[in-house]
């Protein structure tokens, strides 16, 4: 299982190849990241995402260039936000946290589904040779590094990241509805982290350690697979 392991870590492409299997893997990430903020904030009575057309996994309907310009840059990117109205909810603060979480943990989800898929390919084509499996099998390991990077990026508690919203709804009323009125800055504070690469330590920290507990609970379709032959 180890040599296999090992083998696995050599998969790579070159030029063309990789990136158009990287910018794939980064369109699949951030659309599903998207898409299931809009559809936990339906499901809690909140219709404005399915109204502006964001409940897809159409990319088309969710790039932001500068958040796919950074996932390029730092592997640490966004989309356009999907548009949540929290007068809709019915317990606003906690409905919006249930939002913005369910960002992140799509991420974890994603990327654990991706490590099983991987494995499975990898192994396919470690005995077929097939391109084509050799394609999709690079395609996910791409989704799994993106996906865990998106989770642990978003969870940081700066806004307007989905991190700040989860922990700005423990607050009080008044100091929640403060913080709201000065999200728009946060951006601005985000940019000045990623390049002076202050937040590249902690984010790739965070990201390995992820990757590492879904990879432990993740490999065993494959170990079963090797224990078959």
């Amino acid at each position: 299982m180890d040599g296999f392991v090992a083998w696995l870590k050599q998969l790579q492409f070159d030029g063309v190849w990789q990136t158009a299997v990287l910018v794939a893997a980064s369109l699949l990430c951030i659309t599903f990241h998207e898409t299931c903020h809009g559809l936990v904030a339906y499901w809690l009575g909140d219709p404005t995402a399915k109204r502006a057309g964001r409940l897809t996994l159409n990319p088309l309907r969710h790039i932001d260039i500068g958040g796919l310009l950074m996932m390029a840059l730092f592997r640490f990117g966004w989309a356009k936000p999907v548009p949540v109205d929290m007068r809709y909810f019915k317990h606003p603060k906690r409905d919006m946290a249930l939002t913005a979480a369910a960002g992140p943990l799509s991420n974890v989800l994603l990327a654990y589904l991706a490590v099983l898929l991987y494995g499975v390919l990898a192994y396919w084509y470690y005995f077929s040779g097939s391109t084509a499996v050799y394609v999709f099998a690079l395609f996910f390991y791409y989704v799994e590094i993106i996906s865990a990077g998106l989770a642990v990026f978003n969870v940081f508690p700066i806004p307007p990241l989905d991190g700040s919203k989860v922990l700005f709804s423990c607050l009080s009323d008044k100091a929640y509805l403060w913080l709201m009125r000065y999200e728009r800055y946060g951006m601005a504070l985000l940019m000045l982290l990623l390049l002076t690469g202050v937040l590249d330590v902690p984010l790739e920290f965070l990201r390995d350690g992820l990757l590492n507990g879904l990879e432990a609970i993740g490999t065993w379709p494959v170990r079963l697979l090797l224990a078959l032959r």
